[in-house]
């Protein structure tokens, strides 16, 4: 270390290896995928780890001192850098890849360094700081015109908080929110200082009220906490047993996650999140359940029997930084099996679905039935279909001649269940850590299995990148949801008589939902793919007396219908790229 900078080997792989070891604390070497981390462009393989000087800076630039770097102060301290508009532009966009709206620490250092790279002549792109004969450590502190003056002022300030015993750090009041919708209600939405925490006080001040008001939270979705907002990007694994779901995980990570099991026969016999932690511990389910900082509270609907069957398995990992993975039980074949489940399996795949960025459906040669059960777990994913991800697996098991073959009945086993016009991405490979069997596959199936795998990681590694739209996209898509809830409630509080015959209409508006769904979309103009599924509907609300449920409140309608048609998209335009 030099300055707090990173300068150890210049082989991103070593760095790798370095990295990891260092993270376990243990000192013992890690098996690594050295596709996938290079791939991923970790911070700390690549040397961005903050030196003094960097902190000093970014604490110049960040005038509120909330440790996030906004637009408008980003346009004052890059432009001592004295470069061209358009090369901060692109500075400003490779820096905050995520499309978050600000900078942090780690992200204003790449920001610096780009900066250092493009004032010596290179020409900034998104691979620059991972180019041969860039070695991120050993690069010179850009030329600031005119820091040094306010680096002085800011320690003549710092000397006079001290003596006066001041503290300058402002803390984001967002997680406070939740708890009093009042405190949101004080901040407006000009002030907040991210994207997700513009959505966070949207969703306490105009959403969360409609969701309350016509239950919501009890027929589609629990109502949602700070940590949903600020949870990582979640990949979630599916598969009959056997198709290579948890080794999968092993083979991006490059290790067993703690208390993984593999075998041919049914293993993983629980739902496991594959999360970040400072040591290597597994937490059991009614503990994740509970845990503030953790976005499972909900699953707490599905009961013990489920909380049984769940659990956080946490290790540190540069990986597990960017994305949390889910290991799911397979899915077996034959009522038998089904009817043995103490909770209701596909509901909890359900809700894993709302929450996860990336769904992949794992298949193998020697498994290409889609049972009854699987049949209804993907049915679960409805109105997920763009997560959706097929990977062909274990695809080395058998000749060129044979994976067509096989290709072709996978395709055709799942046009019968995807009832969707779009053809499914389908990964091929073999995803584990022995090396392809060449004599089965050829040549001509090696190329092949490789850059399908850099295509699947190219996938992964967009990820955390998208993280951000796809929760303003999650978000508005729940938002339609409450709407369009609310009018069904409304509408069936509104078909009761005001006295007498109450629990026979009742009834009949039960039986008659499918034509009651019709009625609102008619009345108010909606999409029909967007209505909740009836039979599922229809059981939470026969638990339920329509005669309490509340009126429409158009003031509560046109409060979402502003947020969507104004908050949001200026909450965006104030954090887009402040050089557009």
């Amino acid at each position: 270390m030099l300055n707090g900078v990173y300068k150890g080997p210049a082989c991103p792989h070593e760095r790798i290896e370095l990295c990891l070891n260092r993270q376990r604390g243990a000192g013992r070497p890690v098996k690594k995928n050295c596709e996938v981390y290079e791939t991923l462009k970790l911070e700390e393989v690549y040397g961005l780890i903050p030196s003094e000087n960097h902190g000093d800076w970014f604490a110049v630039a960040d005038s509120d001192g909330d440790g996030r770097l906004t637009g408008a102060d980003a346009i004052k301290f890059f432009a001592m850098s004295n470069l061209p508009r358009g090369d901060l532009k692109l500075v400003w966009s490779i820096a905050d890849s995520r499309r978050q709206g600000f900078l942090g620490l780690k992200e204003f250092v790449a920001a610096m360094q780009l900066v250092s790279l493009a004032q010596a002549g290179n020409p900034i792109s998104s691979d620059l700081l991972s180019s041969e004969g860039v070695d991120p450590g050993n690069l010179k502190p850009p030329f600031m015109d005119g820091l040094d003056v306010l680096l002085a002022k800011r320690k003549q300030s710092s000397r006079e908080r001290e003596e006066n015993g001041s503290n300058s750090l402002q803390l984001s009041p967002a997680a406070g929110w939740f708890s009093s919708s009042k405190s949101a209600n004080k901040v407006p939405l000009s002030s907040v200082t991210s994207i997700v925490d513009g959505l966070k006080k949207l969703y306490v001040q105009k959403l969360k009220p409609l969701e309350l008001t016509y239950l919501f939270n009890d027929f589609v979705s629990p109502s949602l906490t700070n940590s949903d907002f600020d949870a990582k990007p979640m990949v979630m694994l599916l598969g009959q047993y056997s198709t290579g779901k948890t080794t999968f995980i092993k083979h991006l990570l490059g290790v067993n996650y703690p208390d993984a099991h593999i075998g041919p026969e049914p293993t993983t016999d629980r739902f496991v999140v594959v999360m970040n932690g400072t040591d290597e511990r597994s937490i059991p389910g009614n503990t994740v359940a509970v845990h503030a900082e953790m976005p499972f509270s909900g699953l707490t609907s599905f009961g013990s029997a489920f909380l049984s069957k769940f659990q956080c398995s946490q290790m540190p990992h540069p990986l597990l930084e960017h994305i949390t993975f889910v290991d799911t039980p397979g899915v077996l074949s034959g009522e038998k099996q089904r009817t043995q489940r103490s909770y209701d399996f596909t509901g909890v795949t359900s809700w894993f679905a709302a929450k996860c960025d990336l769904i992949l459906l794992l298949f193998d040669p020697h498994k290409l039935d889609i049972s009854d059960e699987f049949k209804r777990v993907i049915g679960s994913l409805r109105g997920h279909d763009d997560k959706i991800r097929v990977v062909l697996n274990k695809a080395d098991q058998v000749d060129t001649q044979q994976l067509m073959r096989v290709y072709g009945a996978l395709m055709w086993s799942l046009g019968k269940v995807l009832n969707t016009p779009e053809v499914m991405r389908v990964y091929i490979g073999s995803f584990n850590d022995k090396p392809i069997n060449a004599e089965v596959t050829g040549p001509l199936g090696r190329e092949l299995f490789e850059k399908e795998q850099d295509d699947l990681l190219t996938d992964l590694k967009d990820i955390p990148k998208k993280a951000c739209d796809r929760r303003i996209n999650e978000f508005v898509k729940r938002s339609r949801a409450a709407k369009i809830h609310a009018y069904i409630i409304s509408h069936l509080k509104k078909s009761m008589p005001a006295m007498m015959g109450k629990a026979k209409a009742q009834q009949k508006l039960i039986d008659n939902l499918p034509d009651e769904f019709a009625k609102v979309q008619r009345e108010y103009h909606l999409p029909i793919g967007d209505f909740p599924n009836i039979e599922h509907f229809k059981e939470i609300l026969s638990g339920y007396n329509i005669d309490k449920f509340e009126k429409l409140k158009p003031r509560m309608i046109q409060a979402v219908d502003d947020m969507l048609g104004y908050d949001i998209p200026e909450l965006l335009k104030n954090f887009r790229n402040p050089y557009d």
